[in-house]
């Protein structure tokens, strides 16, 4: 029950800081949060004054333990807010005379109103439900679709003239349940008027549940004898979740379901009435806040004391800058492009540190980290598929190397006006990385797989499973499968995983001309001739024609000394082009020796057929660099707005990044 533990305490330092709330409200304990559709304002004696249509508005309203938890076919009114069919007397559900959710709803409050802790704004809402005026009230306000013959509407097929409460409610194939629009209640006696905003009322309800019911027993959360709970509230990721993390059944609708391991249900777990609904609303608070959302799938992360910490699904830009700030320190860094000295992971590592000093410095070093994930195989069950506790230090110890060691050049996104992809150093998100490994198109079930097993990597500062780096080359090795954009993103996310998975080889993120390995020489190779032909393209008219080296990317990742023979010869006709004017003699002298000293660097035996094997994701690294350390030099050889730049989407943003 640690799990509990820790969401209760979180409730008990998040409940009393309002400033928490303002987007997203905590729902006291014996409350729920329901989009309502329906206001209805009545005066301190109960009667009705007005009533309007509201949007879709999150509400926090009293609810019962069961209303809370079994609120499904079964007849379990709220006791202050509810649908039209249990609010109103003068409700007939299916020709019956009489109605048996009203029945309900108004025994319920009734006792509530009766007894030492009534509210006298619940007392004017059991008077005017009383009258039996309900839908009566809200026909003569035009609040309720009406037919021709005044009977209440429950089908509109078309979008025109759409009456305002279906455009509120969720209909399926034109059928709308009007009888479920819910109704909250303004009293205008004492100020807050509205309900769901009055302490008092909350508070008295609050006592009026904690005085019923006798059952008690040991909490096993809190260790000491309280009222326990029956049943456990649902609704965690969103408001029609059925399924329940805690569940059982009562000892008389089984015979066997105990296996014979208990005689009575209450002796599986006892937990406090107070302490499931505390934790279970800071549960749904948190999801609802900062949950990382995939499906079914929910993984949150929270500080008990409530301050902000790195959300662990983010990639490195959105975690720590803004566009502004990472735009910014791209530019401050154009001096060290294809520098001797430096590397752009310094830079990097200098913004990091600085970003994670923040956070250190407002959460503390001994605060509680939690990270719980959640999920559920069926509509009633939920399971907890992942859980650590850390103290803050250790968190932000592991988020840091995260992001330092899978850190490389990225392209996050695609402005689809100016065909321009954002640009910045860091680290891939996790859904980045399921893209990069399984294309756009990837299901949910695999998503949710690769998620999870990508989640003890960031937490536990494991390595990322070997395929999923495997498969994020190899799919970025099919260079013609892709958008030109989504391959930029491939080519990054591979590089980033790669070098992090090796990080004992500490790979940079610049070209390392000292670095001879048969796999890092071949990307080099590969990227000179992309941009020889692609210079030699844009100066004709083929300047929209990929080049060879694109072409034959993925079978020069499979035989890369034959398949550079093909490339090699393929550049024939294009130097020939560039040899023939004097403005790219110069540009064609410098390539042609730097493939020379690239074939010169090759140890002996490596540029070989007997070394014409597969190569490793270090040929994309290779490729990368060289590519970058080529567009970095182009202001060097003339004019910035010669061609030769083409082959990537935002050109002046790596000139300013790489």
């Amino acid at each position: 029950m640690s799990w509990m533990q820790k969401l209760y305490d979180t409730y008990e330092h998040c409940s009393v800081s309002t400033s928490l709330q303002t987007k997203v409200p905590l729902a006291p304990e014996f409350h729920v949060i329901q989009q309502a559709h329906i206001e209805i304002v009545l005066s301190r004696e109960g009667s009705f004054l007005r009533a309007r249509v509201i949007d879709k508005e999150n509400t926090v309203i009293p609810a019962t333990e069961q209303s809370a938890t079994t609120r499904t076919s079964a007849v379990v009114p709220h006791p202050l807010s509810d649908h039209i069919k249990y609010c109103a007397a003068d409700y007939q559900d299916d020709g019956h005379i009489s109605n048996k959710y009203y029945d309900a709803y108004h025994k319920q409050l009734k006792l509530w109103c009766t007894s030492a802790y009534s509210n006298p704004k619940a007392i004017s809402v059991l008077k005017y439900i009383e009258k039996g005026q309900v839908v009566a009230d809200l026909k003569s306000h035009d609040v309720l679709p009406l037919s021709e013959n005044g009977d209440l509407l429950f089908k509109w097929n078309s979008n025109e003239n759409k009456p305002t409460l279906f455009k509120q409610l969720n209909g399926e194939r034109g059928n709308y349940k009007t009888q479920n629009a819910l109704i909250r209640w303004i009293v205008e006696d004492d100020l807050p008027a509205e309900t769901w905003k009055d302490i008092a009322l909350r508070d008295s309800w609050i006592a009026y549940c904690n005085s019923i019911g006798s059952r008690s027993g040991i909490c096993m959360v809190t260790g000491i004898e309280q009222k326990l709970a029956d049943k456990h509230p649902k609704g965690l990721r969103n408001g029609k979740d059925g399924a329940k993390l805690i569940s059982y059944k009562k000892e008389d609708e089984s015979d066997f379901i105990y296996l014979g391991r208990f005689t009575l249900a209450n002796q599986v777990v006892g937990i406090g009435s107070s302490v499931t609904q505390k934790a279970h609303s800071a549960l749904r608070w948190l999801i609802e806040r900062q949950g990382f959302r995939n499906g079914d799938q929910v993984i949150v992360a929270w500080a008990i004391n409530c301050e902000n910490i790195p959300d662990w699904s983010d990639n490195t830009n959105a975690l720590f800058l803004s566009a502004e700030e990472s735009e910014k320190a791209l530019q401050e860094q154009e001096h060290l492009i294809g520098g001797d000295t430096k590397d752009l992971g310094q830079a990097f590592a200098l913004r990091l540190n600085k970003a994670i000093r923040g956070y250190r410095s407002k959460l503390g070093s001994t605060n509680d980290i939690i990270i719980l994930g959640l999920d559920s195989a069926t509509k009633g069950r939920m399971a907890i598929t992942f859980y650590r506790e850390l103290k803050g230090s250790e968190y932000l110890d592991r988020i840091e190397s995260w992001h330092k060691d899978y850190a490389w050049l990225q392209r996050s996104g695609m402005d689809y006006k100016t065909k321009k992809s954002f640009t910045f150093i860091g680290a891939p998100s996790p859904r980045e990385i399921a893209k990069a490994a399984y294309g756009s198109r990837i299901d949910d079930k695999l998503s949710k797989s690769i998620i999870e097993r990508l989640l003890p990597c960031i937490i536990d500062s494991q390595r990322v499973p070997r395929d999923l780096v495997e498969s994020a080359i190899r799919n970025t090795c099919n260079r013609q499968g892709h958008e030109k954009y989504e391959w930029e993103n491939n080519l990054g996310i591979a590089c980033a995983l790669f070098k992090g998975f090796f990080k004992e080889k500490e790979y940079k993120m610049k070209l390392e001309t000292e670095r001879n390995t048969l796999d890092y020489l071949y990307g080099r190779l590969l990227a000179i001739a992309d941009n020889i032909e692609n210079y030699a393209l844009e100066m004709g008219v083929e300047n929209n024609r990929d080049t060879t080296a694109a072409k034959l990317m993925q079978r020069f990742a499979d035989r890369p000394f034959s398949t550079w023979r093909t490339i090699e010869l393929a550049l024939i006709p294009y130097m020939a082009r560039l040899h023939s004017s004097e403005k790219t003699i110069g540009f064609l002298k410098n390539r042609k020796r730097l493939l020379d000293d690239v074939i010169c660097s090759f140890r002996e035996g490596d540029f070989s057929k007997e070394k014409d094997r597969p190569l490793t994701g270090e040929f994309l690294l290779g490729y990368h660099c060289q590519r970058s350390a080529l567009f970095a030099s182009k202001s060097t050889e003339g004019d910035s707005k010669q061609p030769g730049n083409k082959n990537v989407d935002s050109i002046t943003v790596l000139n300013n990044g790489e």
